[in-house]
């Protein structure tokens, strides 16, 4: 072995020092994961959460509660990683961007507003920081955002949930959710408006949308359906490289059965690549 070799083999790289903006259910699901898997490689140093929360009994003494966007750079941040909701991306992102070289953002129905996206963007190119968007619960997305570096005709997304995923939003006001004996659409448009109306259940629309064709020109169903028990998603795209087509059928989170556990596992996997050897 070369000198060369020896100074990598024996190279001892820092742990990251990650913040979660959120300490809800994904937010645990992750800090679980990280305790588990990623404690060589990724300490959780800080939450962010609203002022009147408290903190957590699976917190660390080592972990910091915050309040404010300011605080953030007294921690020392290398990720930032958000899983609280869409206000949450506008109101920690440009402190997020500007102390650390990553802010991943969970609640991507933030970015439909294109002044928030842009300005986001512009901070991170500032900063030298990297704004990502986790693929959630969308786990064949990488075949779409290829796909678009060749002119896209069109790309569909549609969303079947179980009726009780669909409480609490506008859906309600047009059907009895529990009554419900067979599938109902409830929603036909573009994402972005998707997202606007649903912000938590249509939160993957946004995904497929800046992967693919944009927010204006992609097509959305979203569905309710008393005969699965799954959070199913079905996207489809024709253009210029061919066509394809995948579904993906993920299980609701016992703790907030709007996601799916595979968007907290998506968000670990992304963690984990930061320190792999072999990435895939």
């Amino acid at each position: 072995m070369t000198m060369l070799s020896n100074q990598f083999a024996n190279a001892v790289r820092p742990k990251s020092r990650l913040c979660l903006i959120g300490g809800g259910a994904i937010g645990r699901r992750v800090a679980g994961f990280v305790a588990d898997r990623l404690s060589l490689s990724i300490e959780l140093v800080a939450v962010a959460e609203r002022p009147d929360n408290a903190t957590k009994p699976w917190w660390t003494s080592q972990v910091r509660l915050l309040a404010d966007p300011g605080e953030l750079a007294e921690v020392r941040p290398d990720i930032v990683l958000e899983a609280a909701s869409p206000q949450a991306v506008g109101f920690w992102g440009d402190a997020a961007l500007a102390c650390a070289r990553k802010f991943i953002v969970c609640s991507v129905s933030a970015l439909a507003d294109d002044d928030l996206r842009m300005a986001l963007k512009e901070r991170a190119g500032a900063s030298g920081s990297q704004l990502v968007v986790p693929h959630g619960a969308l786990g064949g997305l990488h075949a779409l955002s290829a796909a678009s570096l060749l002119p896209l005709k069109s790309v569909t997304h549609t969303i079947r949930k179980p009726p009780a995923a669909w409480r609490n939003t506008p859906a309600e006001t047009e059907i009895n959710l529990t009554a419900l004996s067979e599938a109902a659409t409830l929603f036909e448009g573009c994402a972005r408006d998707a997202a606007r109306f649903y912000p938590a259940n249509a939160n993957a629309v946004v995904l497929s949308s800046l992967a693919g064709t944009g927010l204006d020109n992609t097509f959305v169903r979203l569905i309710a359906d008393p005969d699965v028990t799954q959070n199913i998603h079905e996207v489809a795209a024709c253009g210029a490289f061919g066509e394809l087509s995948f579904r993906i059928a993920n299980e609701p989170m016992q703790a907030n059965p709007k996601t799916s556990d595979m968007t907290a596992l998506s968000l670990v996997r992304l963690l984990e690549s930061e320190t792999m050897t072999l990435v895939v």
